[in-house]
């Protein structure tokens, strides 16, 4: 059972945490507040102790995204963001393998997972024997992974993509074919927007492998003005039914930059919480799918690895450098 320091009462925190309650008052009643304020304060009041900073994915429940996090965004933004981390100590407010990524490149600090259980279904579909086979299969191929994938894969990986790079990671490697793993829906998107050749495998998200087309059109059934962003891991009926698609990262830019006045963001539900916080003259529709591993991460068990430092995320030195060396591979293309 996880045991925290004694919590102040939500009355004796809130005048502390009313500038964060403003930022989600418009997706969170003041009741609900209430609950969270005390590990909102909590949290960060110890880690400015620990020296400690939150990374935290957009999937994140407005509470953490708005209310503990210091840096914010998609798996690439995050990535960047680990490697200029100057904390002694990395909270990783989302699934596994994002905080192995933290870990490879920040080798000598501490990375906490708050629950070491919140994975991920592309993580899960594909091995290290796997891209060793399709190597034999598929003889001087590239191998692009996605950064949803374990270091382990990665390790055997020339280089990582994310959806907000795959596109620009793929051309830089000047060659006319790719294997672009795991991620089947990914990789379709991905060859409509490049003359490279991409072999596919078939990996799925589990969440937005649920989206379908039929849905997209019974949501603009009757909202004319409804514009539809999708992300590149839904299937391409869905992608073909959307207005626009890109990286969790571009989606937010499309709602801030065009300012629709009604929004459907085919994505993890809890995005467009996040996203509506701040943007008041944006309706947003919520075709609310759950990611079950993101939801894994709560204010309580993130004080309570503040608290106890554990658990830590580690990676194997056998394959923490070739891991490592294909994550930077994709960094340094965004810098080129």
């Amino acid at each position: 059972m996880t045991v925290h320091s004694p919590l102040p009462r939500p009355t004796e925190v809130s005048p502390a945490t009313a500038a964060l309650y403003a930022k989600v008052s418009r997706v969170m009643p003041e009741a609900e507040w209430q609950l969270h304020a005390p590990y909102v304060e909590a949290i960060n009041r110890l880690k400015r102790t620990r020296n400690a900073v939150i990374l935290a994915h957009n999937y994140q429940t407005p509470e953490i995204f708005h209310g503990v996090a210091d840096l914010v965004g998609d798996s690439l933004a995050l990535a960047r963001k680990a490697a200029a981390s100057e904390a002694d100590v990395i909270v990783l407010a989302g699934v596994h393998f994002m905080a192995e990524t933290a870990k490879l490149l920040n080798p000598g600090k501490i990375v906490l997972m708050p629950d070491m259980a919140a994975g991920c279904s592309l993580a899960d579909s594909i091995t290290p024997a796997d891209i060793r086979s399709l190597r034999q299969a598929y003889p001087g191929v590239p191998v692009v992974t996605y950064v949803n994938t374990s270091a382990a894969v990665k390790a055997e990986s020339d280089i990582c993509c994310t959806s907000g790079n795959a596109v620009e990671v793929i051309e830089s490697l000047g060659v006319p074919r790719v294997l672009c793993l795991p991620d089947e829906y990914l990789a379709k998107w991905v060859a409509t927007q490049t003359k490279v050749e991409v072999l596919a495998w078939k990996g799925h998200c589990e969440v937005h492998e649920r989206f379908t087309a039929d849905e997209i059109r019974r949501f603009r059934a009757g909202h004319d003005d409804l514009v539809v962003i999708a992300h590149p891991e839904c299937p391409p009926e869905v992608i073909a039914a959307a207005d626009f698609a890109g990286s969790t990262a571009r989606m937010i830019d499309y709602v801030r930059s065009n300012k629709p006045a009604r929004v459907l963001m085919v994505t993890e539900c809890s995005m467009s919480d996040n996203v509506a916080a701040a943007a008041p003259e944006t309706e947003f529709v919520r075709p609310c799918q759950l990611c079950p591993h993101m939801k894994r991460i709560t204010l309580p068990k993130i004080l309570a690895a503040l608290e106890t430092l554990e658990p830590r995320v580690e990676v194997d030195p056998a394959i923490a450098d070739r891991a490592r060396l294909a994550v930077e591979r994709m960094i340094a293309v965004g810098r080129r």
